[in-house]
């Protein structure tokens, strides 16, 4: 039996991961000053954060059930006899509706995933599908490894400005947050699938500090190693900042990776925004930190 793994372009996996690991990606689309883009293939998300500074219109669209049937075709032409299908949520997206309808007749039995979240929180639980698929598991395994890793991701992010949220149409409870949008810097989290206000601070060094606090707080409850993907949009420094920030302060030594938010969901928040995926590794506790006695003097 051969399992075959399919994500779409909001995993936002880096090229040499999706290659090594034999991910098929299905791609969404960008619409810029209305001309249609393919996400990953003919538009960078430095070509949409220019355009959003400049107020072109920019919007954004699912693959058709179509595009997901042709792939599930041909993996199955490939030699696929089960495919697991992960998708951003149905929250933001008619990702999952249109690999939904195309699972519905593919030539093999093709299970969809809401992951609920988007980014490398789902990215992550891309790869370890795509390990286990690798060693033989199937489709029930696979979704089972899926699962466990997503139920306690997270993602965190900042933004500069709620107005691209507010024109997509993705801003969901942080709504609350419009009235006083210009004199805050508001903390944003993906919770059951939507955008949800968390905290609003008055500066963004401070909306920074205070995220990176929330991923120590985060990592120390679930009490498992984590890997970690810190995106932006048009923000590498204060990116880079952060990831060397979390490599020290979060226990367990972990993977801390900086990934570009693509086009799509850059459109969605604006140039300068920084998220924060955490996705907990089941069955990796945290190492014990040593204590020392009173008796020691220290």
């Amino acid at each position: 039996m051969t399992t075959r793994i399919v994500t779409d372009s909001t995993a936002y996996l880096p090229t040499e991961v999706v290659e090594r690991h034999g991910i098929e990606v299905v791609p969404l689309h960008v619409v810029v000053g209305g001309r249609d883009h393919v996400e990953g293939r003919d538009i960078s998300a430095a070509r949409v954060a220019a355009a959003l500074r400049e107020y072109t219109i920019v919007t954004t669209s699912r693959p058709t059930p179509q595009v997901f049937a042709e792939t599930y075709q041909r993996l199955a032409d490939e030699g696929a006899t089960e495919i697991v299908s992960i998708h951003l949520s149905s929250q933001m997206s008619g990702t999952v509706e249109a690999a939904r309808l195309a699972a519905a007749d593919a030539p093999v039995p093709v299970e969809v995933v809401d992951s609920e979240t988007i980014g490398m929180a789902m990215g992550f639980a891309v790869v370890t599908a795509a390990e286990e698929a690798a060693e033989g598991a199937d489709a029930a395994t696979v979704l089972d490894a899926v699962r466990a890793r997503l139920e306690p991701s997270g993602v965190l992010f900042y933004v500069d400005t709620l107005e691209h949220l507010r024109r997509g149409g993705r801003i969901g409870a942080a709504s609350a947050l419009l009235g006083s949008a210009l004199a805050i810097k508001p903390i944003l989290a993906v919770r059951g699938g939507r955008i949800v206000p968390v905290e609003k601070v008055r500066t963004s060094s401070r909306a920074v500090a205070r995220i990176e606090a929330m991923v120590v707080e985060q990592v120390h409850k679930g009490g498992h190693v984590v890997n970690i993907a810190v995106h932006h949009l048009d923000a590498t420094a204060r990116a880079e900042q952060i990831a060397a920030d979390l490599r020290t302060m979060v226990p367990g030594s972990p993977q801390v990776v900086v990934v570009e938010l693509g086009a799509v969901v850059g459109a969605h928040v604006g140039p300068g925004t920084v998220a924060i995926a955490v996705s907990p590794r089941p069955g990796e506790p945290l190492p014990e930190t040593p204590v020392q006695s009173e008796a020691s003097g220290s």
